[in-house]
C-alpha cells in the first residue's frame, strides 16, 4: 500500500512541477515590447502581445515624420518623409534582434528581450 501512495504522489509531483514550468516558460510578453525612440528619447513603450487592434502612430518631430503602425505581435514603417525610405523597406518587426531604423529622422524601434527574429 505504501509504494503505490508513494507512486500517486511522485506522479502528482511531476504534473504539478510540469504545470508550473509550462505557466513560467510561456514569458508573458516577453520579447514583444516594442521601445521607440527618437534622438534617443524614448517616446513610445507598447506591449506588442497585448494589442487588440491594429493602430496608427503619428510621430513628427524637427527631423520629419513617420507613420509607425502597430498591431498584434509586430510594428512598421508605413510611411517617412526620408528620401531613402531603408524604414518602411524593412517591413514588420517581430522578434528582438535587428531595429527599425530611420537615420534622418533618427527614430529608432526595437523590441526588448525575447528570441532573436529570424
Amino acid at each position: 500500500m505504501k509504494k503505490q501512495n508513494m507512486f500517486w504522489l511522485l506522479l502528482f509531483a511531476v504534473l504539478v512541477a510540469g504545470g508550473l514550468l509550462l505557466f513560467f516558460s510561456r514569458g508573458h510578453g516577453e520579447g514583444t515590447v516594442a521601445v521607440v525612440s527618437v534622438n534617443g528619447e524614448e517616446l513610445e513603450r507598447i506591449d506588442l502581445s497585448k494589442v487588440r487592434r491594429a493602430y496608427d502612430l503619428d510621430i513628427s518631430t524637427e527631423y520629419g515624420h513617420n507613420t509607425v503602425h502597430v498591431e498584434n505581435g509586430a510594428i512598421s514603417v508605413t510611411q517617412a518623409d526620408c528620401p531613402d525610405q531603408i524604414c518602411v523597406a524593412q517591413g514588420k518587426l517581430t522578434g528582438s534582434g535587428i531595429p527599425i531604423i530611420c537615420m534622418p529622422h533618427r527614430l529608432v524601434i526595437e523590441i526588448e528581450g525575447g528570441d532573436l527574429d529570424a
